[in-house]
């Protein structure tokens, strides 16, 4: 009887759309640095939307390269809408340190940002993956610390969304255009 001694794992994601803010580098004293952004999740009715703020940290080389080509955009706040999947949530309670709310304690809704299917800025689409096909699903599911990026190195499809005949096909080139 042979054991297995890989370690397998209970995944939770969460899929929606938001706008991307707050795009910074955070440089902890213990560790190494690493790419951060606020989304501000759609939740509820279209015709009277609530938001739920989530703190990510943008995990793939994918993400942070679509998050990086953004960041432009985000401080000319302009409105960049994207498609995201998280994982690995978890709450972080804090005090507020200035404001009206000086003193009360704050929870904080903390994830990896995973996957960015699309974006929008101002309404106009310059970025859209390409679905996944079956053997990307197949190694989404192997535990490996590059399985999270696994479904971003997708090219992207043609932009038939955003009406573009001159759109590139590759995601890279696509991402540059923004």
């Amino acid at each position: 009887m042979t054991t297995s001694s890989e370690t397998s794992f209970f995944d939770l994601h969460i899929t929606g759309l938001g706008y991307l803010n707050r795009i910074r580098e955070v440089k902890p004293k213990k560790g190494e640095p690493f790419l951060a952004c606020d989304i501000a999740a759609l939740n509820g009715p279209s015709n009277a939307p609530e938001y739920r703020r989530f703190d990510v940290r943008v995990s793939g080389s994918e993400a942070q390269h679509l998050v990086r080509r953004c960041e432009e955009a985000v401080k000319a706040e302009r409105k960049v809408l994207i498609g995201f999947r998280l994982g690995d949530l978890w709450t972080d309670i804090f005090t507020y340190s200035k404001g009206k709310n000086a003193g009360q304690q704050g929870v904080s809704l903390k994830a990896r940002l995973l996957f960015v299917s699309w974006i929008k800025i101002d309404g106009e689409m310059v970025y859209k993956a390409e679905p996944k096909t079956t053997d990307d699903a197949a190694s989404e599911d192997a535990p490996s610390p590059s399985s999270a990026s696994a479904a971003q190195d997708a090219p992207a499809s043609e932009a038939a969304a955003n009406d573009d005949a001159d759109a590139p096909a590759d995601a890279p080139a696509l991402a540059e255009s923004f």
